[in-house]
């Protein structure tokens, strides 16, 4: 079964029209017979969504329950069972609710791609895990919910859903998007015509990256070698010279006058080493073309001409800026030139620009031998088997009276031809044949010491070696390209499967990973620098080696991995073939780097959600359950101000009560209020102390009735070691609760005991119960089980109390109680050996 295809439906901004736009491609699929079904899709009470919904196959979404409401999500086993051929998942960064299979949509989308069904998705561009600071820098608004950019790549299809900003803002004012009571707030906010064209131009710039992307690789499937001039993309080929700057400049200037265009500057050094640039000089360059805008390449070429037209043609560049030749007059022996054969070989579809400069016909020095890749020693080590064994045999059999005969003489010089191309390649063995030739002829053909053949048999003889000697040479070179070329792929094949593993094992450090990186290309050292805008410094965010450098320009090869971050390594130049290999190091490195960080920014990140859901939660709270004990004050000083009423004594202490009661409430939010941010940050420090539970509890007692609560305080038990101003509150708290769950004519029963080294105080209801399940989800902030009335209370005090608790080194659990209820569980620590000596108390409180 094949993969399943993903077509991903990108908005620049909420509300321009991504899942109509879905759901309008579902119908048209639907009409051409597809099997097409809605896996889940959120309409959020659009009616123009809603009507699109009509006609589609729905499948029915999976309820879980959170926090005591009912939530819905997909079902993946049911899509997976019904198997349709397309299925419509909206919202591809949605975060599941807890219970779900994954915690991602994005990963229910990934587990319906395998089993091969189609998904057609939604998502917009502030949702992408690599934009979020981006984002957050626009719009002030940090997005919780992400999906991975390569989650995104990997798409097969991605169309862009774009709007002009004005267009977006008027479908939000007629109420299109959200409800009326939110417009105001959102266009005012979020959808500022600034934060909308900025979106907009992310969104656009995004998906042009990822068209660049589908370009090469349509090219490199199709093995296109011609430039497509989608965009303008200028080639600076730079020597190491001092006109080097005058060409970027130049090119800078042609760039200029077309808007999207690229400079790639790019040196191209042989593989021996041997160079006559100034690393200084190159270093200027690059700095050059970095604060122009454009990006600086070290690659590796003997035949420069053929290297620069590759890495062009690589990069699909349009133009091509040379500089004239530094070489004088004499020079031209050598060859026509760079840039007479760069411009004789680029083609239609590559325009050379020659750049005249004040270093034009001064002289650049004797060319240098180009070497192979075989290295000096093999190199030298052929031309000796090609030129000077020739020699040493001819002198041997010269010695012997060449007793083998003419046959076996030419067996030994296509020998050490072969020999030859073995070790030096073909030029080493091309000169053997030649030389072999001619020795024949002059020692070993008759007649002898001269160039003259008087046999016609001795000429074919000749001439066959020859073309043996060449055929053979050319075979044996070409075999060992094919073989130094397979031996390559297998390194590289191995260098990826290591890499790809690492991936999905998410084992690698990154550490170990640019040790890898060292002992593959050979290096001293290696780094992976970033820095956070085009300004400022670079920073070393980690390194192996000694002597690592701070600066890509230092190195000797680097590999940009975005925009701010590279991969810089110091030992020598690799050639550019390597930097295919590299450049999947890089990225694995700064996904390494980004996972490591995500590693420890998790628990920052659920403290900060935490911390966010309580503020929603407060905010809820202030603008219900503190208003109510406000607006009933307000109205009770409001009647006692009226001079058009004449209040009787009760209904003065009525409305005085009244009062009193709103402020008692007012104040025991409040205070649970504090005691939860306190706890929230970390600030709630106990004083620990030896003491009695009956010099506490009985004050613990004082906010509910008295008729309410039975105490049972043995006058044996054990001091217990608490923070007393802690335990009262946790205990008043754990008491009030019990008492609001209470039915009426019930009274709840405060006890304590001791066992071992514990002390326990048990607080006993009969009111409803809470489920197993939910026994944890109580002591949650701003949770109220059951029916709770909303001006019973925020649901905070139970969670103020086991924060009290907890940071007592006590326990506070739930249990049911025998017959029904709930049975609150304090579990404190002992005072071994220390009798109680606080004042006595009654033992009950009530009646």
């Amino acid at each position: 079964m094949g993969r399943g295809k993903l077509r991903i439906y990108l908005g620049a901004a909420p509300g321009v029209g991504k899942t109509y736009a879905m759901l309008s491609e579902a119908h048209r699929r639907v009409e051409r017979g597809t099997d097409c079904v809605v896996a889940f899709v959120e309409h959020h009470n659009r009616p123009r969504t809603e009507v699109m919904l009509k006609g589609l196959e729905q499948i029915h979404r999976r309820e879980l329950p959170h926090r005591g409401t009912v939530f819905t999500e997909m079902d993946v086993d049911a899509v997976i069972e019904r198997r349709p051929a397309v299925a419509l998942v909206d919202e591809l960064a949605h975060t599941n609710v807890p219970g779900s299979r994954n915690s991602k949509r994005w990963q229910d989308v990934e587990e319906l791609l395998q089993a091969g069904i189609d998904v057609v998705s939604t998502v917009n561009i502030q949702h992408l895990e690599s934009l979020g600071d981006v984002v957050e820098s626009i719009t002030g608004v940090r997005q919780r919910e992400t999906v991975p950019d390569e989650m995104v790549r990997r798409a097969d299809q991605i169309e862009l859903v774009d709007m002009s900003p004005q267009a977006l803002r008027r479908r939000m004012a007629h109420g299109n998007i959200y409800q009326p009571d939110k417009v105001n707030a959102a266009l005012s906010h979020y959808f500022r015509p600034g934060n909308l064209t900025a979106l907009r131009e992310l969104a656009l710039l995004w998906t042009a990256d990822r068209v660049d992307e589908y370009l090469q690789q349509y090219r490199g499937e199709h093995n296109i070698r011609s430039t497509w001039q989608a965009r303008e993309r200028i080639a600076v080929g730079l020597t190491g010279g001092p006109e080097g700057r005058t060409l970027i400049r130049r090119a800078a200037r042609m760039a200029a006058k077309g808007s999207g265009s690229e400079i790639l500057a790019v040196y191209i050094a042989r593989s021996d080493g041997l160079t006559s640039a100034s690393p200084k000089e190159l270093t200027l360059q690059r700095t050059l073309v970095e604060d122009l805008g454009g990006t600086f390449h070290h690659v590796i070429g003997d035949d420069v001409p053929s290297a620069l037209l590759e890495f062009a043609r690589g990069v699909n560049a349009t133009q091509i800026v040379l500089g004239s030749s530094r070489r004088k007059a004499w020079q031209y022996i050598f060859g026509p030139g760079v840039g007479a054969t760069v411009a004789r070989e680029s083609g239609p579809d590559l325009d050379v620009h020659i750049v005249t400069h004040e270093e034009v016909a001064k002289g650049r020095g004797l060319p240098v031998a180009r070497g192979a890749r075989l290295g000096r020693s093999r190199i030298l080590s052929g031309w000796l088997a090609g030129v000077v064994a020739p020699v040493l045999l001819t002198l041997l059999l010269t010695a012997l009276n060449d007793t083998l005969g003419l046959a076996n003489d030419v067996l030994l010089f296509l020998f050490l031809t072969v020999l030859a191309a073995l070790l030096g390649g073909l030029r080493p063995a091309l000169a053997s044949a030649a030389v072999g030739s001619v020795l024949l002829n002059f020692y070993f053909t008759p007649p002898t010491h001269n160039l003259t053949i008087q046999d016609p048999r001795n000429i074919v003889a000749i001439v066959i070696f020859f073309a043996v000697a060449v055929s053979v040479a050319s075979v044996v070179d070409i075999a060992a390209r094919r073989t130094h070329q397979a031996a390559r792929l297998r390194a590289e094949s191995e260098i990826l499967s290591f890499l790809a593993g690492s991936v999905l094992r998410g084992e690698t450090t990154l550490d170990a990973l640019l040790e890898r990186v060292r002992e593959t290309f050979a290096m001293e050292s290696v780094a992976l620098l970033e820095r956070t805008s085009d300004v400022d410094p670079w920073t070393r965010a980690g390194s192996v080696g000694p002597k690592p450098v701070d600066r890509p320009e230092d190195a000797d090869v680097d590999m940009p991995v975005g925009d701010h971050m590279a991969l810089a390594l110091s030992g020598r130049v690799l050639p550019a073939e390597d930097r295919r290999v590299l450049s999947a190091f890089a990225a694995q490195a700064a996904v390494v780097l980004d996972r490591q960080r995500l590693v420890g920014e998790a628990e920052g990140a659920r403290r900060l959600a935490e911390g966010n859901r309580i503020r929603t939660a407060l905010l809820a709270a202030v603008s219900h359950d503190l208003r109510t004990p406000l607006a009933a004050i307000k109205a009770a000083v409001t009647s006692l101000r009226s001079d058009d009423v004449e209040w009787s004594d009760e209904d003065h202490a009525e409305l005085l009560e009244g009062i009193e009661n709103g402020a008692d409430r007012l104040d025991h939010l409040v205070g649970n209020l504090l005691d939860m941010s306190r706890l929230q940050t970390g600030t709630v420090t106990p004083l620990i102390r030896e003491i009695d539970l009956d010099e506490v509890v009985p004050m613990a007692l004082g906010g509910v009735p008295e008729a309410s609560v039975v105490l049972d305080i043995p006058e044996s038990l054990p001091m217990v070691a608490v923070d007393p101003g802690l335990l009262e509150r946790a205990v008043a708290n754990i008491v009030e609760n019990a008492v609001k769950y209470s039915p009426d004519g019930t009274r709840v029963n405060v006890s304590a005991s001791s066992l071992g080294a514990r002390v326990q105080v048990r607080v006993v209801d009969r009111g409803p119960g809470v489920p197993d399940e939910a026994k944890e989800r109580i002591f949650e902030p701003f949770q109220r089980h059951g029916d709770a009335p909303r001006g019973a209370g925020v649901g905070l005090g139970l969670a103020v109390a086991r924060g009290f608790v907890d940071a007592m080194d006590g326990t506070l659990t739930a249990e049911d109680t025998p017959g029904g209820g709930l049975t609150m569980v304090l579990d404190l620590t002992a005072v071994p050996g220390l009798a109680p000596t606080g004042p006595e108390l009654p033992a009950q409180v009530g009646s």
